[in-house]
């Protein structure tokens, strides 16, 4: 392993140890499934809590270990367990999904301290009829980084600042800036985040890990605090791809009702013939990055696969559907959640939140505000002409006449992008300073996007994602674990001060 001189890091002895190896060694007995739980709970204590104090796990399951101990008593683990896949496994959950336990479920909001689910979201009954240990849940952007224009990744009135594990004043990105964090400094074997439009790929391409974005409808919406019904969705954050795939089949059962009439993939873990769009729109916005992904595209090319430049629509084309579809649904999901959620302090709409908010701007709103809520707060019922009119130009623009259009002209397998840009210094008081992130039409669409780390810049992760069509899952997997076998792109962080 690299040596860690002069840095925060403290390298465990299962650092980048994968799920299937952690598997493999709990059903030789090398380990208790009780053992591995203690393990990561001293990381997240040396790591998270003192030493560089990264800041990203909101609390620890107070049940862990009882649950470990039981799945210690079943004894069956890997492969003497296939109905089991992730038995004896500790896995993280961003803090904005339900846990029917003793922990909170607050979306890292001070309004909501002291919450506690009613249930286990959906995603996470069938993490623990996988066999998973659930450890804790992880901080993120308050209210998954839907409460202002200048607000500041990674950090939330309950749980404070998430920092960068790679270098410690640079930013997370958000919203699953905990989740992200925990995985690539190796405080869990994996985590699960959430995305609207790039809170899943940012922080793993900020953070060095892989990420999963799925196609919106692939792993259950219940018992996840809303943004948008149209985009929000939770996926797997892992150190490789294989771990993803892992907890995707896990989280949904499958990957796509269709994958037969659209993987384009199957039978072949080779780029050979493989038409893969680069979407060269998101080129050009920092040298750095586009060094690193050209480097990433000569290597799939040399391995056969053949690059065709394409362009999708800018952003811009469709930024105003987006933010006005998101408006509308986070009111109307938000209202619906906290009438049902039985919040303490008596908050059961959003305009309860918005007044708590201002009773107590002083703990809740010291670095930015909440003009978000407030901008949602207006908007009127989903029946409005303008939402209709909204979701209906923005999801044409970024799916079926742009990702769509696109793949079948000139008859791509995959879109291919920079994910985002190196991570930038955090600033309480400005808020963030994206440079740029390929996430939107993926988002927009409700189409899949991966994320895989591509290399570093200044020490700095990068990633490259790979997006298409809805319920391509199967074949996005498979070509993003074909490059990461070609690049092994990943590196452990070494918590540089700055």
């Amino acid at each position: 392993m690299e040596e860690f001189n002069d840095t925060l890091y403290i390298p465990g002895e299962l650092d980048e140890v994968e799920i299937g190896e952690l598997s493999r060694r709990l059903g030789r007995r090398e380990f208790s499934a009780l053992e591995l739980t203690d393990y990561y709970l001293e990381r997240i204590e040396k790591l998270d809590r003192q030493g560089p104090q990264l800041n990203s796990v909101l609390e620890t399951n107070p049940e862990a270990r009882e649950i470990a101990r039981r799945i210690d008593e079943d004894g069956r683990f890997g492969a003497d367990n296939p109905d089991r896949p992730l038995a004896g496994i500790p896995i993280l959950l961003k803090g904005n999904i339900d846990t029917g336990d003793a922990m909170e479920t607050n979306a890292g909001s001070l309004a909501l301290i002291g919450r506690r689910a009613r249930e286990d979201a959906e995603l996470v009954n069938r993490l623990r009829r996988a066999g998973a240990v659930i450890l804790g849940k992880t901080n993120l952007s308050e209210w998954a980084n839907f409460r202002s224009t200048r607000s500041t990744s990674g950090w939330s009135s309950r749980g404070g600042q998430t920092k960068n594990p790679y270098i410690l004043d640079r930013n997370p990105c958000g919203s699953s800036s905990g989740s992200a964090v925990a995985v690539s400094a190796n405080l869990c074997a994996a985590a699960v985040g959430t995305e609207t439009d790039g809170s899943i790929i940012c922080p793993s391409s900020t953070n060095g890990i892989v990420g999963i974005k799925p196609t919106v409808g692939m792993v259950s919406q219940h018992g996840i605090i809303p943004i948008s019904r149209s985009q929000d969705t939770a996926g797997p954050m892992t150190r490789t791809v294989a771990e993803a795939a892992l907890l995707l089949s896990v989280m949904t059962d499958r990957y796509s009702p269709t994958a037969d009439r659209t993987d384009p993939f199957t039978g072949s873990d080779s780029l050979k013939g493989i038409r893969i769009g680069v979407v060269k729109n998101y080129f050009g916005l920092h040298p750095g990055v586009d060094g690193i992904i050209r480097a990433a595209l000569a290597r799939m090319e040399e391995a056969g696969a053949i690059l065709v430049e394409t362009q999708l629509a800018a952003p811009e084309e469709f930024d105003e559907a987006e933010w006005e579809v998101l408006l509308y649904e986070f009111k109307a999901g938000l209202n619906e959640y906290l009438a049902d959620a039985g919040a303490p302090g008596g908050i059961g709409t959003l305009d309860e939140l918005i007044q708590f908010n201002r009773d107590h701007a002083d703990t809740v709103m010291p670095w930015f505000g909440q003009d978000i809520l407030e901008q949602a707060a207006a908007k009127g019922p989903l029946t409005d002409r303008a939402y209709r009119q909204a979701r209906k130009k923005g999801r044409a623009l970024a799916g079926k006449k742009g990702i769509g259009r696109l793949m079948a002209k000139d008859k791509l397998a995959v879109l291919t992008a920079p994910s985002g840009g190196p991570a930038w210094k955090t600033d309480l008081i400005n808020g963030d300073h994206y440079t740029l992130g390929s996430s939107p039409p993926a988002a927009v669409a409700g189409y899949p996007d991966i994320t895989v780390p591509a290399g570093l810049i200044h020490g700095l992760p990068v990633g490259i994602s790979f997006f298409g069509r809805p319920w391509s899952e199967p074949g996005l997997i498979r070509l993003a674990g074909t490059y990461e076998q070609l690049s092994r792109e990943r590196r452990p962080p070494r918590c540089l001060p700055a």
